[in-house]
Formats: C-alpha cells, structure tokens, sequence
C-alpha cells in the first residue's frame, strides 16, 4: 500500500489527534514515537518510521529497547538524522531511568538474588560488553545507590577492589553486591569472576563493609555466587 502523508490520514486514525482525545495512555508504542518523530521522509509518514524505528528493537523490547541502540543503528532508519536519532536515545533512557526507579520503589530491601538479578536483567543481557555494576547498600539492605564500575570486552570487565570500595566510602554503604553481565547468555562465572570475587571480599572484611553477593546475569538467566555457595 502507498505510504501516506500523515494530514491524508483520516482525523480519528492520526496520533496527536488520538492522544489528544484519549490521552497518551491510549497510544500505542508507535504511535507515542510518531508524536515525537514529527516528520518522517519522502516515502514514508512518521507512523511509519516510528514502526521501522522499533524494529530495530529485539522481539518485546517497545519503547525501552531504544535504550539500547546507537545512534548509527538509529540513523539506518529514512527520516532519522542526528537531532532525531539523539531524541529517541533520551526517550529510551528516560523509559530505562523510570523503570528502574519503579522497580526500586517496590523493593523494601534486596535480601534475595532474584531481586537483584529482576532489577539488571533487562539493562544487561542485550549488552555486547561486560559491564561491572555496584549496588550499595545500608543495614537494612536498602540500596543506597547503583553505580557501573568499569565496561570492558565481550568476556571481560577488568576493576579494582579501589574503585569498588572508594564509592562505597563515599557513600557510607555498609553492604555490596556485584552485577555483571555475560553477553554469552551463560551466567556460568568465569575464573576471572571467581578471583575478583575472592579480592573484593577480603578487600570489604579489612574494611568493614560485607560483600552480600556476587551476581552474574544472563539472557533471561542469573548466577548468584551466595546461592551456590561460593562466598
């Protein structure tokens, strides 16, 4: 079907006119990315790049995959350019900032593996690099903030119990717990993980502050070195 300019549209079918009726909670992902895009290209009407724009998402991801595109993945798509391509990147880390907030407000404290591991796995399993997470954490498990420590290659995120134990004085955290991913999908830990693990935690009972556990994230998998016994 020949693509149309979005005033040929009939009124009931445009999204602005849409939202404006109904309101945003009516609109689908697409459509909520259409308001934003504004204009498409010569070819093809906003609603129809916003469709081509989440396709670059993996399967279920919506608006919070945009998060993690680049911006050359975004460019690919006709009628996104710079400006554009940046907007939608600040959309999908808003969408990512504002679903994690969610998830901490319903969580009184992180006393099971399955709370941290829910609470990384939809930053960190599409991730091509590792990447070196820190929660800090008060007496009673609350988190006090989570901090990326260091991103590394694809089977590694080099760190130092320094740069771990530097933000949680900082902080005054009394309690850590480690996130990482594998971009393999298999949470299996490395060697590399183990050693690190054993130097975070002897580097926290010098100091007073107890490493809690160590979680490994896969695809839609975890690891927790407390679970299984290794600290």
């Amino acid at each position: 079907m020949d693509s149309k300019k979005m005033k040929e549209l009939p009124a009931a079918d445009r999204p602005y006119e849409r939202c404006v009726r109904l309101g945003p909670e009516a609109l689908s992902d697409e459509e909520l990315l259409s308001i934003i895009i504004r204009t498409g290209s010569r070819d093809s009407n906003s609603l129809e790049t916003a469709r081509e724009v989440l396709r670059l998402n993996y399967p279920n991801d919506g608006i919070l995959g945009l998060c993690r595109l680049s911006l050359p993945e975004l460019m690919q798509v006709k009628g996104i350019g710079t400006v554009k391509g940046i907007q939608l990147q600040c959309i999908g880390e808003l969408s990512r900032r504002i679903s994690k907030r969610t998830a901490v407000s319903r969580i009184q404290a992180f006393n099971e593996p399955d709370e941290v591991a829910n609470y990384y796995m939809e930053d960190l399993r599409h991730m091509e690099k590792e990447q070196l997470h820190v929660m800090l954490l008060d007496t009673k498990r609350r988190l006090i903030r989570d901090l990326q420590i260091s991103q590394g290659t694809v089977n590694s995120s080099p760190a130092e119990p320094r740069d771990i134990f530097v933000e949680a004085l900082r902080y005054r955290a009394v309690g850590i717990i480690l996130v990482h991913n594998h971009p393999s999908g298999d949470p299996t830990p490395s060697r590399d993980d183990c050693l690190l693990t054993s130097r975070i935690k002897k580097a926290g009972d010098l100091i007073g502050i107890q490493l809690l556990d160590h979680i490994v994230v896969g695809d839609q998998t975890y690891c927790s070195f407390k679970k299984e016994g290794r600290l």
